[in-house]
């Protein structure tokens, strides 16, 4: 089974199309990096999956449901994580979060979920920050926070939105190897400015700006001539081998 299905798929806002007549497929156990412009359409195509926005024509199925049937099969980090850092709540209270469901709220947890909490935490190697207030934490810190919500869920799909986007080479090196891991027993997909470095993880590169192109990840390395980058950015982009 595949873990999404997008067939012709258009969405605009406010008359100004966003996303064209997209194909987009991804079976089961695929780490896809999704790359693309500023404007090119990368968060509007995840909040269709997410069933947060409706599309203006074209299908998608999640595990062959429905976006807003499907949510408890997806996992979702978002790109930034606005929050006020004095407000009082702990890393392992966020986490916590991701057990909640919509219209079912609570205040008691059963042993299991509290288990799962753990385990989320000890995955994303963040248990020793358990009871510190997240506005504490390091930007790095952060993102495993918001990982490990996601993880609490017990997706089958995992969605990022740039997830290293405001922190340093290190952790986004750190980032991407516990996304690999996870790779193991989930899906991925996540969208990154960085090609070059991405394409060392991902099975696939999805090159999105209002329409899509897939290609192998291989393809997008180190030794690629840059020419699908440099269609996809519409101007030529100068790409640097890094190997320190």
């Amino acid at each position: 089974m595949n873990a999404i299905d997008i067939e012709n798929l258009s969405f605009s806002y406010h008359g100004v199309a966003v996303l064209e007549k997209l194909d987009f497929h991804v079976t089961e156990g695929e780490f896809v990096g999704l790359i693309g412009p500023n404007g090119g359409g990368k968060t509007t195509l995840l909040k269709l999956m997410l069933g947060l926005l409706k599309p203006d024509q074209g299908s998608i199925r999640i595990f062959g449901r429905k976006p807003g049937d499907s949510r408890e099969l997806v996992g979702y980090v978002p790109q930034y994580f606005a929050f006020d850092r004095s407000f009082p709540i702990t890393v392992e209270q966020v986490v916590r979060m991701g057990l909640i469901r919509p219209g079912h709220w609570r205040f008691r947890y059963t042993a299991e979920e509290r288990q799962i909490v753990a385990q989320s935490l000890q995955e994303t190697g963040i248990s020793h920050l358990s009871r510190r207030p997240i506005g504490q934490l390091s930007g790095g810190q952060q993102q495993r926070v918001l990982v490990a919500r996601a993880l609490a869920g017990r997706p089958r799909l995992l969605l990022l939105d740039e997830p290293t986007a405001n922190i340093d080479q290190r952790g986004e090196e750190d980032i991407f190897h516990l996304l690999k891991r996870l790779n193991q027993r989930m899906t991925i997909v996540v969208v990154s400015h960085d090609v070059g470095f991405i394409s060392e993880y991902v099975t696939t590169v999805a090159c999105l700006n209002r329409t899509l192109m897939l290609h192998e990840a291989t393809c997008l390395g180190t030794h690629t001539d840059g020419s699908a980058v440099d269609q996809l950015y519409n101007a030529h982009v100068h790409m640097i081998e890094h190997d320190h």
